[in-house]
This record gives C-alpha cells, sequence and structure tokens, in this order.
C-alpha cells in the first residue's frame, strides 16, 4: 500500500539544500515522525552528514556519483532497504549539487518503491544572489529549476529589496515560470513540501525527457591546524572551483569553511566533527 511522501531536495552548489533538510528534520523530530535520509554529496568527505547530525532515524549517504543517473540503481535499493527497516512516514533524498531533480524524481516510479511512494515531489533551492549576478545559471543550474515542481528561492538576506523583482523576472525566464516560494537560511514551513497526512489519489506518471548532464569533479585540499583566518580564506580564493566546503582547525577555533562562487564564508562550529574530516575541503569545479 503506497503511503510513504518522497521529496527531492534538489539545487545548485551551495544553494543551501543542507540547511534546508536540516530543517525539515528537525520540524519531522518536533512533530514525532519518522524520516529517513538519502544524501548523495558530490565528493567522498561526507560533509553533508556531519552538518545534519546523527540525530536522523535513518542517514545513508550515496557517494562516488550522482543519483540522477551513474548511482539510480544504488538509489532505489537504498530506498528499498530504507522502507523495509526504518518504516518512515516521509523520505528525502538530498542530490548533489551537480544532480537533476527530474530525473532522480524518476526512480520513484520504479518497482518496487513504485508499490509504496505515495506522493513525490522536486524541489530546487536556488540562491537569490547567484540569480542577481548572472553566476553559472546556464547548463547544469537551468536544467534544474525548469524541471522543479516547485522552486525555493533563498538567501534573500544577501540581496537587496529592489533586486527581488528582477531576480524573479530572470527566474521566471529561466524556469519557465515554476512556483516560487521565499525564505532565508532555508526556513520554509513543511506543509508546503508535503502533503497532509492521509491524501489519496494517482500521481501522474511523469513523461520521457532527455537526459543533460554537464561534466564536474572534485579534488581534497588539506590545510593544516594553526592558520589564521585570512590565511585559509586566501588558499580558497586563489582556486579556480564554484564550489568548496569543509572543516579547518584556525587559529581562532575549528571553523566550517564555505565558498559559494565568489563569496567565502568561515563559520563557528558547535559540534565537532570526526578528526579525520577537518582540514580537508572539497574543491568542486566543471571538468576539464
Amino acid at each position: 500500500m503506497a503511503d510513504v511522501q518522497a521529496l527531492v531536495v534538489s539545487g545548485f552548489l551551495g544553494s543551501g539544500k543542507t540547511t534546508l533538510v536540516r530543517r525539515l528534520l528537525e520540524a519531522a523530530q518536533r512533530d514525532g515522525q519518522r524520516v529517513a535520509i538519502i544524501s548523495n554529496e558530490f565528493g567522498e568527505l561526507g560533509i553533508d552528514q556531519s552538518l545534519l547530525g546523527d540525530s536522523a532515524e535513518a542517514y545513508v549517504e550515496l557517494e562516488g556519483g550522482c543519483v540522477c543517473c551513474k548511482l539510480a540503481d544504488d538509489l532505489v535499493e537504498t530506498l528499498q532497504e530504507l522502507y523495509e527497516r526504518v518504516a518512515p512516514e516521509r523520505i528525502i533524498v538530498e542530490t548533489s549539487g551537480v544532480a537533476l531533480p527530474y530525473d532522480t524524481q524518476l526512480n520513484f516510479w520504479r518497482p518496487p518503491v513504485s508499490e509504496w511512494i505515495e506522493d513525490d515531489l522536486a524541489v530546487v533551492v536556488v540562491d537569490a544572489e547567484q540569480v542577481r549576478d548572472e553566476r553559472e545559471i546556464a547548463g547544469t543550474f537551468e536544467d534544474q529549476v525548469s524541471s522543479a515542481d516547485l522552486i525555493v528561492l533563498n538567501k534573500l538576506d544577501l540581496v537587496d529589496e529592489q533586486d527581488l523583482p528582477a531576480i524573479e523576472a530572470r527566474l521566471a525566464e529561466l524556469s519557465d515560470s515554476r512556483a516560487v516560494v521565499h525564505c532565508v537560511r532555508g526556513d520554509v514551513d513543511p506543509q508546503l513540501l508535503f502533503m497532509p497526512a492521509g491524501r489519496t489519489g494517482d500521481r501522474t506518471r511523469p513523461g520521457p525527457r532527455e537526459h543533460r548532464h554537464e561534466a564536474f569533479e572534485s579534488r581534497e585540499m588539506v590545510l593544516e591546524p594553526g592558520l589564521d583566518t585570512h590565511e585559509v580564506e586566501a588558499r580558497i580564493r586563489s582556486e579556480d572551483v564554484l564550489r568548496a566546503k569543509g572543516y579547518v582547525d584556525t587559529s581562532s577555533g575549528l571553523r566550517l569553511v564555505q565558498r559559494v562562487g565568489p563569496r567565502i564564508e568561515l563559520t563557528e562550529v558547535a559540534e565537532a566533527p570526526p578528526r579525520d574530516m577537518i582540514g580537508r575541503i572539497v574543491l568542486i569545479r566543471r571538468a576539464g
């Protein structure tokens, strides 16, 4: 019997997917709902799992490719395993920043998971600053937003209010006027992303769509402990990358380092990750 709601959370590198997933997890725990999470991180360091914490009832990380293509079979197997082991009410699949949400969503129609998924939704998280600056919005970004069921326009605190109409207009062009929800730091009402319990009705099977996938590559940068924050920022900025993420033990203490386009942030960490993750930064760029 179909009774589980499935959500694909997609979006370009650094858009804020993990922050949104963490908020959804916290809300589910407050409401006493059983949630399973599958994370498809580009790179093999497991940073997103450390950010989400180990409080999820079930968390599986799929590495070595994208769940929209290379890891599609692994995704179906993992979904079924979680269903049998955890009996979740909701399943969240957080894709890598280079994956396509529509192609990931298609896996919900494959047996045996098609027998127990009741509703499915593909959400794409968008960095408002990225759209304003016209940064990396062709190719993968456009493919992502044009195949979303719903767009979450995130990081509105990083742009001026007067810029918002132009951002929305540009996003409407790129996404064929998909529905848009505004937020800051992934703060979205879960009721917008999950249907009320007990909803019935047939899902509409999606039609065929050409699969297009840009090539990206990742590598690690190792930073020794004790560097000051300015040196850490300088080394990250010296790399020609789209995205950087990792933990560094600086002279000011442990910091989570994140780079999205030209923006670099070093933030304090409430809970330390495993020791072998510290000092390793995942760098993502277009292949070649």
